[in-house]
């Protein structure tokens, strides 16, 4: 999936993460981030040659650049270990084999057995390739370019899976599951994963922590127990078993109950200002030498996380969307003078309404927060509405919730987890749809839907049900291999581990120059609406 290579400058605050031997920092327009876990959304986005992963400046004269920037690369992208705060922690043979059905035996603590014939482990050293495709030209469409040449410069991340040593005793673990945020189809799919994963390394103890962080503090929330049969057939429907809020108390508050509760797994689900959450804690857990693993898993159903190939619940948004976008066809293709109007989920991203129109092939005009668009004028939006109306009798259009805010009045209004409050463009594209074909003395039928939250609070479907259980899974393996302050996703189809700080510095967005966007256009045949 095409995304835009940027750069991000935010002037408030900078927040250094150190993580193994460097140190990465990102910069965030909101001070209270890492009190309240909010992210910031006004950020400035200018597309220029650097990679969206190159925090340094790089002087491309030396002929030993590219050596320098891969050293700084794999520095970065290295993954906090515990050993890195207790260098004293010692490993021990997993205790997951698929071939050694056997249960770990609680009368033998500590008695774990090595299968050394079965080559189901991930060697320490497998990475993952991050970019596979070589852009000859900055020109080229969707090049993600490091220098001015545009050379080519391999970057690998850590491959997730199980590792044939652990630094947990599973006798000895109490993990937890806390989902932040809002809701996103998978939610149940990942936490019955983790759930079953935990208990073939031989976990007894699993919790969760209900409505989000607020679940850490609040005292009229308990923990609820969690196993496999309590688990077993939650994924059939959609939400969160557990619950999901946003906001949450302090940091140093949550890692008082983690130590209070005796938890030293914490498996966190949700987006980036989820994570950033959890990289704090994380943080916290180092200064204070607890052997603790925070792993995230990446929930948003925007896609907009950077490095990923998709997150969960994204395709599963897609395909709901189709009835929506199909509704809104039938209305206006069924209506004199019909246009149909769909606003998707999207704030920062147009990822869901750009892949919803492809998918549909019902779209005339799809409209993104990354592509500014003019409603009024000769090459305005409602212009080219009434040429759709004169020539094919009908138009539907597909707008994400982040587009054209530019156009609407702003609130300054915020949400508990810190973004900003939108305006409506669904009903605002309505209603001057309506106001302009009246003015100009043309019949139109205007129908408006939004189907939001139905799109959200569904099941996930079997594409997003794989991609939550292996997600689970290499939680977990990446929580026993002993690393902590980092998530688990696809990087070209293949699952890595990345550390929190390198995918939450920005939101992911459609790269208007990309081959996925000319493709919608193409799909569409809308022009620009400059």
């Amino acid at each position: 999936m095409d995304t835009l290579p940027h750069v991000i400058t935010t002037p408030n605050l900078t927040t250094t993460f150190r993580h193994g031997l460097t140190t990465s920092t990102l910069r965030y327009s909101n001070p209270r981030l890492f009190r309240s876990f909010k992210v910031a959304n006004n950020f400035r986005v200018s597309s220029e040659l650097k990679s969206r992963n190159n925090t340094t400046t790089i002087d491309y004269t030396d002929p030993d650049w590219k050596m320098k920037f891969t050293e700084n690369f794999e520095k970065r992208f290295r993954l906090p270990h515990v050993t890195d705060t207790l260098p004293d922690s010692v490993s021990m043979p997993s205790t997951f084999c698929l071939k050694m059905r056997t249960p770990v035996k609680s009368g033998v603590p500590g008695n774990y057995q090595l299968d050394e014939e079965w080559n189901g482990y991930i060697n320490d050293n497998d990475r993952v390739l991050l970019k596979t495709i070589y852009h000859s030209s900055p020109t080229s469409a969707g090049a993600e370019c490091i220098d001015p040449g545009c050379n080519w410069v391999e970057q690998w991340v850590h491959r997730a899976g199980p590792r044939k040593n652990i630094y947990f005793k599973p006798e000895e673990v109490k993990a937890a599951i806390v989902t932040c945020g809002g809701l996103c189809p998978g939610l149940n799919d990942v936490i019955r994963q983790i759930v079953i994963t935990l208990e073939i390394y031989g976990v007894k103890k699993i919790v969760g922590i209900p409505f989000g962080y607020r679940g850490f503090t609040n005292k009229e929330l308990t923990e609820v127990p969690l196993s496999r049969k309590v688990v077993q057939n939650i994924h059939l429907s959609g939400g969160s078993l557990l619950g999901v809020s946003r906001g949450g108390p302090d940091v140093s508050e949550i890692v008082d109950s983690l130590e209070e509760r005796g938890i030293n797994m914490l498996f966190v689900l949700g987006g980036n200002g989820t994570h950033a959450g959890a990289n704090a804690i994380h943080n916290e857990c180092c200064k204070r030498r607890l052997k603790v693993s925070i792993i995230g898993v990446p929930k948003t159903i925007d896609n907009d996380i950077l490095l990923m190939d998709k997150t969960f619940g994204f395709d599963t948004a897609v395909e709901e969307a189709q009835r929506a976008i199909n509704a809104a066809y039938i209305e206006a293709h069924s209506a004199y003078h019909g246009i149909g109007i769909v606003k998707l989920m999207g704030r920062s991203s147009g990822f869901i309404a750009m892949q919803s129109s492809l998918a549909s092939g019902q779209i005339d005009i799809c409209l993104i927060p990354e592509v500014p668009f003019n409603l009024h004028g000769p090459h305005g939006v409602l212009s080219h509405l009434k040429y759709l109306i004169e020539s094919k009798g009908s138009a539907v259009v597909c707008v994400a919730e982040g587009a054209g805010q530019n156009l609407l009045k702003k609130t300054n209004a915020t949400d508990a987890s810190g973004n900003v409050i939108f305006g409506d463009i669904g009903v605002y594209i309505q209603q001057e749809t309506k106001k302009h074909f009246k003015e100009i003395g043309i019949h139109a039928d205007v129908k408006y839907i939004d189907p939001t939250y139905m799109i959200r609070a569904c099941r996930a479907n079997a594409s997003d049900g794989i991609l939550c259980t292996v997600l689970g899974q290499n939680a977990v393996h990446g929580a026993f291999a002993g690393f902590s302050g980092i998530t688990v996703g696809t990087c070209n189809t293949h699952y890595a581990y990345f550390p929190i700080p390198e995918v939450i510095s920005h939101p992911q967005l459609v790269d208007p120059n990309s081959r996925m966007w000319h493709r919608c256009l193409t799909s569409t045949g809308q022009p620009d609406f400059d």
